[in-house]
């Protein structure tokens, strides 16, 4: 079961959808100059070919064991994650202050993908940690930062997110677990958390957590909302470790996929109380963590494209081994390997192109981040920042959507020996499940979408990106290219369509927004198929331009004729197909 990083892929999108090249050559992307990217991307791929994916499917099939409060990871997991850190690798973005990096987030999406696809169990550790590092850089008090930054940024401790409790999953206002205020300036923290993901291993030294929890006496609902860090273990005023802080996981979830990574339920403050220090203000812990629930729903997107990657890499690979039936209009006797029948083919490429498209969605997320903080000017930046909020739960949605997919045509592919867990096809199946549930459900994502981001700087941050993608449509118009079929034509029908999508939503949210949210998901559909396939044309005239875009060609045309032509109807079902939303009796399946 090799997995083999696909570079090309992989930096025709950094370059040409991401606009990489022009990062460099503007001076935003500097540091990325003279091949570093390339350099970092191949040995990044090294480790995840030859460290990670070689104890993928062991770790599937052994799990995370937990007793006596201690948790166990799987065969190799500890050794692997030695090897991350002597690599270097969690530092990649953090900051330079503390020891990092401070690389582009558009290099580490790339990273992050190639990881996810070789052992997404694994890599959710690291990714997690580096949402911490964020959060706490970027809200963390001086003291907060001296003592932990360092370390996470090394990935010595790792990180958690704490939010989720039996009774408040998506809601967050319905969260119960308290904080209560000391003489010294620390909380004590007393509560129950679930589904934390490594929320207890044996990898790192320390495990640092934040933690969402109401202050004694604060208001109910999300304005009562604050942010703690909790540590596994105390750390003394010299940096070395403590006594054992009041925090303890009490229970594994045994789950459908991602058996190798421990899915925790954390118990705060059983006997005295954890200690924790508050991150930024009392009552504002949402604005905190929402900076690590963006890194996080960028990471849980990349692992959508993770999964389709590596699912179509193997289906690829078995149709080209397979041999059944007769190909069509040869009378030769069969069988003959099953990527010469049509519908194969079909299948092959339907998977090729949407991972495509998604990771284009992705690595565009990543730039506009990126420039929201390295732009030169504060207009420059807040129009990136803007863009960023707009393509973030796209780019979650879409892409996990496409996860569970393609991992499904994945094991359509392999037939029966699909079904059969020997094979590991299921197992992308089983794991890419999660990818449109945690970090905000893909629901939760197209209603966000359609209610804040439609709506961002008066609708300006919509129209530019309208634009974007028919300056680009208006360059392929102009290309009289053969191998590009009516590609134009129909990219340009699914912006059409995009655009009177959105403009009937933002008057209907006006007039009935039960009708507008009822068309939030086809919509969000919409978008995808839009953004996506004109990044696949502008791969397409990049390459073809170098010389050599004959595979990008046939992508962009694939998803155009075969895939984007659902976009008008799919803009039928947001524009007319909501009344249910308003019947209660549709509500009651009667």
């Amino acid at each position: 079961m090799d997995y083999k990083a696909p570079l090309s892929q992989i930096m025709l999108t950094l370059n040409h959808a991401a606009g990489m090249q022009d990062g460099i050559a503007s001076g935003i992307f500097s540091d990325l100059d003279d091949g570093l990217a390339a350099a970092v991307l191949d040995e990044a791929a090294k480790f995840g070919e030859d460290v990670l994916a070689p104890i993928n499917h062991s770790g599937d099939r052994a799990g995370a064991s937990l007793k006596d409060r201690v948790v166990t990871t799987a065969p190799g997991w500890r050794a692997a994650y030695e090897q991350w850190v002597a690599g270097g690798w969690n530092a990649l973005t953090g900051p330079a202050s503390h020891g990092g990096q401070a690389l582009p987030h558009l290099l580490n999406a790339a990273c992050l993908e190639i990881w996810s696809a070789a052992n997404m169990a694994f890599t959710l550790c690291p990714v997690l940690g580096m949402g911490a590092v964020e959060a706490v850089a970027t809200h963390g008090s001086e003291a907060l930062k001296a003592t932990y930054l360092s370390k996470m940024v090394s990935g010595a401790w790792t990180g958690t997110m704490n939010l989720t409790e039996p009774q408040a999953g998506s809601d967050l206002a319905l969260v119960r677990s308290r904080a209560e205020p000391q003489p010294d300036g620390s909380y004590k923290v007393f509560g129950t958390k679930i589904f934390i993901t490594y929320g207890e291993h044996d990898m790192a030294g320390n495990i640092v957590h934040l933690v969402l929890a109401r202050v004694t006496g604060a208001p109910e609902g999300i304005k009562g909302i604050s942010l703690f860090v909790v540590p596994k273990f105390m750390v003394n005023k010299d940096g070395s470790l403590g006594a054992r802080n009041d925090v303890f996981c009490s229970g594994l979830e045994e789950k459908m996929g991602i058996h190798a990574s421990p899915t925790c339920t954390m118990i705060f403050g059983d006997k005295e109380g954890a200690i924790g220090w508050l991150i930024g203000e009392e009552n504002r812990g949402l604005n905190c963590m929402f900076t690590m629930m963006n890194n996080a729903r960028l990471a849980t997107a990349l692992q959508g494209v993770a999964l389709a990657s590596i699912a179509t890499q193997k289906a690829t690979d078995f149709a080209r081994e397979r041999r059944q039936g007769r190909a069509v209009g040869d009378g030769a006797l069969g069988p003959v390997p099953i990527i010469q029948h049509p519908d194969v083919r079909r299948n092959l490429m339907i998977m090729r192109t949407l991972t495509a498209a998604a990771r284009a969605i992705c690595y565009l997320t990543a730039q506009a981040l990126d420039h929201a903080h390295r732009a030169p000017d504060a207009s420059a930046r807040a129009e990136a920042g803007g863009r960023a909020a707009l393509l973030t739960p796209l780019a979650k949605a879409f892409s996990s959507d496409i996860g569970n997919e393609v991992t499904s045509l994945g094991v359509q592919v392999h037939g029966g020996m699909g079904f059969i867990e020997e094979t590991g096809a299921a197992q992308y199946m089983r794991d890419a499940r999660i990818v449109a549930i945690y970090e905000g459900t893909n629901g939760i994502q197209a209603i966000d979408l359609v209610q804040r981001k439609l709506g961002l700087a008066d609708g300006a941050t919509l129209a530019r990106e309208i634009a974007d993608m028919r300056a680009t449509l208006a360059a392929l118009g102009q290309r009289n290219t053969p191998g590009f079929g009516k590609t134009h034509e129909r990219l340009s029908e699914a912006v059409d369509s995009f655009e009177r999508a959105a403009n009937w939503l933002h008057q209907a949210l006006a007039t009935s927004p039960a009708l507008a949210l009822a068309g939030a998901t086809p919509f969000l559909r919409v978008f995808g198929l839009a953004r996506g396939g004109v990044s696949l044309a502008a791969m397409a005239l990049a390459a073809t331009n170098d010389g050599d875009g004959a595979e990008a060609v046939q992508d962009a045309r694939f998803f155009a004729e075969c895939l984007a032509t659902a976009a008008p109807g799919l803009a039928l079902s947001v524009m007319e197909g909501g009344a249910f939303a308003l019947e209660p009796a549709f509500a009651g399946g009667h």
